[in-house]
């Protein structure tokens, strides 16, 4: 299944190798053209008709995770976040080290031992470390070596009303979606972009759009979740289950209300389940591609996932066959020559 081979590989920012040659692999039979970018981009065209404006799509090959700081002399690993992690999440999961994938578990010091100021402060990355099972540091070094990206070692399971549980669905979920929009024939000529290191800042996209130079442009994400218990509804910024969001604002984007609510309103048209997300923190790929050159319209829409940012991110199987109706609506729903603005 291509979602669980997405979200079982390993991509943190800037070591994206094992998603692009996934990808490479999956859409070779149906795009014109695969280029490679000197920041690790995949960029694939698919022509279509002469007139027809060029739309970019995008969505991010990395996730979020570790790499490795250091190592002590008893073989245990210090590390650094690799993309933004809740470290109240971190303690006792289970991880894959460097390209063997050496497996280990982040360790901490037994409760039994904490001062009581420690037992009420959540554990900080610094006070963490990695546990491979090693018994000295040159132990580790036969094995490990700095600088090594450090996932999450988490399964892909299928559980409840038609939902997933993996890592990664930020933005595996996208990529996957992107995929299969590529097997389909449109008018509109699509250059997708799966994009490196949006965790850390948008920088795949920033090179991306400025070289694709596109007249409209399409992100694809997982966002944020939280209809949970304990959380009051108006702090939900999506609902799981009501289909992909379509965004209006976060911390990066002031999105084009009109290419929203015609996005919004196709799928309504066509009986294709949609919401918006609601304004939040955080931001994606937009953010870098709607400031490109002299200005590119961009639109968002994004697959709800429960615990994003985490081992165990949640998302609907029915919300992601939403998110490819939608894309497919609005390709086939350009005009030749349309230039859209707000």
């Amino acid at each position: 299944m291509l979602l669980k081979r997405l979200t079982d590989a390993c991509g943190m920012p800037g070591g994206e190798g094992e998603v692009r040659e996934i990808i490479i692999e999956e859409i070779k039979p149906y795009v014109d053209d695969i280029k490679i970018d000197r920041l690790g981009n995949v960029i694939a065209t698919k022509n279509g008709k002469p007139g027809y404006p060029k739309v970019m799509i995008a969505a991010h090959m990395d996730e979020v995770g570790l790499m490795v700081k250091s190592i002590d002399d008893g073989g245990f690993i210090k590390f650094a976040q690799a993309g933004g992690l809740d470290e109240r999440i971190l303690v006792s999961k289970p991880v894959l080290v460097g390209k063997n994938k050496i497996q280990g578990v982040i360790g901490a010091k037994a409760i039994h031992l904490q001062e009581k100021d420690e037992r009420e402060t959540p554990l900080k990355t610094k006070q963490l470390y990695i546990d491979i099972g090693a018994k000295s540091k040159e132990d580790t070094e036969k094995l490990v070596k700095l600088g090594d990206y450090v996932a999450f070692d988490s399964e892909y399971v299928e559980f409840g009303n038609n939902l997933i549980k993996a890592k990664a669905l930020d933005d595996r979920a996208g990529c996957a979606a992107l995929i299969e929009t590529l097997k389909h024939n449109y008018d509109v000529t699509i250059v997708a972009a799966f994009t490196v290191q949006e965790e850390i800042g948008l920088r795949g996209a920033t090179v991306a759009a400025y070289n694709i130079n596109p007249d409209i442009a399409l992100v694809l994400e997982g966002t944020l979740c939280s209809d949970v218990s304990n959380v009051p509804e108006q702090s939900y910024i999506t609902k799981m289950g009501d289909g992909p969001a379509i965004s209006l604002m976060d911390s990066r984007t002031l999105f084009p209300k009109n290419l929203a609510k015609r996005i919004f309103d196709l799928a309504v048209k066509n009986g294709v389940d949609i919401q918006y997300r609601l304004p939040s923190s955080g931001g994606n790929d937009a953010g870098a591609i709607h400031t490109t050159r002299e200005g590119i319209p961009c639109a968002a829409i994004s697959v709800p996932c429960r615990y994003i940012h985490s081992p165990s991110c949640v998302m609907s199987k029915d919300d992601f066959e939403g998110l490819k109706k939608v894309i497919k609506l609005f390709l086939e729903d350009i005009k030749e020559g349309e230039y859209i603005r707000d």
